[in-house]
């Protein structure tokens, strides 16, 4: 049987990141927008949420909590409902950190997680994207190419959060019989760090650039070492993370336009007793419910071990045209007042936007 019952825990974890997207990252979303920054204060609190060391196994420092996909794309639409922003910017570091502890030698785990299980923020960073024309991420243009003992990198990534403030990177790159991770120190020669991207959306989100021109590495930086790892697990990994992103803002867009369209009044009466206006709103639902099992589908692939390549990037090409078409009929809801900063959907429109082109428009 098949059942869309939360789990006590997942209930739990739900409550939790709903109050805290409610108290701590809501009110302070436009003002971070605005600024295009995040304070350090936020992610102080954000880290005391544990939600990178209980990703950990208590052997390399971490809390010991079993991983769970489904769990985390629940936390993470629940946290993107507060501000998508925000929410990468306070797991950032999971997807550097739940690489090493998925697929890292032994060595590479006692090398980097301790760092992650401290008191204090700390992240890695996972290079992953490319402004490229038809970017694939099982295609990159990035190249490791064998020499002696060790690799040789080159190539240009971008959208790297928090890469101005990452210790080191998970660079994603094309080898001569498929694509490998490679874990790159910030310090490394030949590797330039950009400065802070200016994005469409996510604005409050640090994102660079990484230059890579002839970097040297090691077997034993090479993820997985002489054995390599699953890069398309990481990838279908990211793409159900984007999924529940997406479908926490598509929420946040229908929860504001529904209550505005009963205040709103035109010719009389409320608009949402337009039907235009009725059967949109009602049409956006249905999508959010269509994005959110999507997202799950794949996130319970991966919780169970299975091939998530099909439903990870269904879920991610559905789920980023439809908040995209969400956001947008959410700002045409408010009007005139759906293009200015005093309401939060145009913000909401742009990080979807913005979270929707990653790997691509059409990403395959």
């Amino acid at each position: 049987m098949i059942s869309f019952a939360l789990t006590d825990e997942q209930s739990s974890a739900r409550d939790a990141m709903r109050g805290f997207a409610d108290e701590a990252l809501r009110p302070m979303a436009r003002e971070y927008d605005e600024a295009a920054a995040i304070p350090d204060d936020f992610f102080k609190q954000a880290w005391e949420l544990g939600l990178t060391a209980t990703q950990i196994p208590e052997s390399y420092g971490g809390y010991g909590a079993d991983r769970s996909p489904l769990t985390n794309a629940i936390v993470l639409e629940e946290l993107a409902y507060g501000d998508a922003a925000q929410a990468l910017a306070a797991t950032a570091p999971s997807l550097f950190a739940n690489a090493i502890a998925d697929q890292g030698t032994d060595e590479q785990k006692q090398t980097y997680l301790p760092a992650f299980c401290g008191e204090s923020f700390h992240t890695g960073s996972l290079a992953l994207n490319e402004s490229t024309p038809g970017f694939d991420p099982f295609a990159p243009k990035t190249t490791a190419e064998k020499k002696g003992a060790g690799y040789t990198l080159h190539g240009v990534k971008s959208f790297v959060p928090l890469g101005n403030t990452a210790s080191s990177f998970l660079v994603i790159a094309r080898e001569a019989d498929g694509i490998g991770a490679f874990i790159v120190p910030r310090d490394a020669s030949g590797l330039t760090v950009g400065e802070v991207e200016k994005n469409l959306g996510l604005k409050a989100l640090a994102t660079t650039g990484l230059r890579l021109d002839g970097v040297d590495v090691a077997v034993d930086q090479r993820l997985g070492g002489e054995a390599g790892a699953d890069i398309g697990r990481i990838i279908n990994q990211g793409r159900v993370a984007i999924s529940a992103i997406l479908t926490g803002v598509s929420r946040a867009a229908l929860d504001y336009c529904v209550p505005y369209s009963k205040e709103r009044v035109a010719f009389d009466e409320p608009i949402a007793r337009k039907q235009s206006i009725a059967f949109r709103l009602a049409e956006m639902h249905v999508e959010i419910e269509s994005s959110r099992w999507l997202t799950w589908q794949a996130a319970a692939d991966l919780e169970a071990g299975r091939d998530a390549t099909r439903t990870s990037t269904l879920a991610k090409r559905y789920v980023a045209d439809k908040s995209t078409w969400i956001t947008d009929n959410g700002v045409q809801v408010l009007g005139g007042h759906g293009f200015i900063r005093e309401h939060p959907v145009e913000m909401w429109y742009r990080n979807a936007r913005t979270l929707g082109v990653l790997e691509g428009v059409a990403s395959v």
